[in-house]
């Protein structure tokens, strides 16, 4: 399999994955034009798209690639069944496209009905976990986000963090914010400032990776959990990543 990201809009990624034999996979294609672009380069055709949650960058384009190709398969959670779905997914089903199977698991935070596929090593995980960061509560809970988190938590190390957004930069700024003596944060940091002076996305990353920079993996940290002014244990660890989550929205 080939992983590529497609850049859409200032900051999105659609995801290709491409099994080698002529056919692919899109996720999250907010934007047409740019993924039939990569699709016509890389002379491939689409055997299904999959969706994450039902915001318009990331099914804004469905319509159009679905009219390209007839009869093509739209994956996604019933908040999508407006936005271009044509087989909704349920928490806990794995489907099967083209002979890889893709584990659906509901990720509710960022939308009540937002949901993950994960088909080893890739987890595209839309608008939840983000590289350093995770993604804004328009409609759930913190709880219900913590509880996603620790959910992705229990995927293997080597696991691929399939984000649909280049926001890592801003993340490693905020986490030093709260935790500027973090040497690997620091690191890390001046890692992705390489890669982005290149014009290299920052993203796949590596759960193995975001287990130590990403703070909202971290909420049973004892130093973090101090530096957020909790000064005794915490009755429930959903509490740190809301006010993680509070402090980020006002960065």
């Amino acid at each position: 399999m080939n992983l590529i990201s497609i850049p859409a809009f200032q900051d999105n990624y659609i995801w290709l994955l491409d099994n080698q034999q002529g056919h692919c996979v899109l996720v999250d294609p907010g934007e047409a034009q740019p993924a039939l672009d990569a699709l016509e380069r890389l002379n491939l055709t689409p055997d299904a798209i999959l969706l994450t949650h039902h915001h318009h960058d990331h099914v804004g384009g469905v319509a159009q690639i679905a009219a390209r190709y007839p009869g093509l398969k739209v994956y996604g959670p019933q908040e999508t069944a407006d936005k271009g779905a044509n087989h909704l997914v349920h928490d806990g089903e794995t489907i099967e496209i083209n002979g890889r199977q893709y584990a659906v698991i509901a990720v509710p935070g960022h939308t009540l009905g937002h949901v993950a596929f994960y088909s080893a090593p890739y987890l595209f995980c839309g608008d939840t976990i983000f590289s350093a960061g995770c993604g804004r509560l328009f409609e759930g809970t913190a709880e219900q986000m913590y509880n996603a988190f620790q959910q992705l938590a229990q995927l293997p190390d080597n696991t691929l963090i399939c984000c649909a957004h280049e926001y890592t930069l801003s993340n490693l700024k905020f986490a030093r914010a709260i935790l500027p003596e973090d040497r690997e944060i620091e690191t890390y940091q001046q890692q992705v400032e390489a890669l982005r002076a290149k014009g290299q996305p920052s993203v796949p990353a590596r759960l193995q990776t975001e287990r130590k920079i990403n703070l909202f993996l971290r909420c049973h940290d004892t130093d973090l959990q101090k530096k957020l002014g909790f000064y005794t244990p915490p009755d429930h660890l959903h509490s740190v990543f809301s006010e993680l989550r509070l402090r980020k929205d006002n960065f």
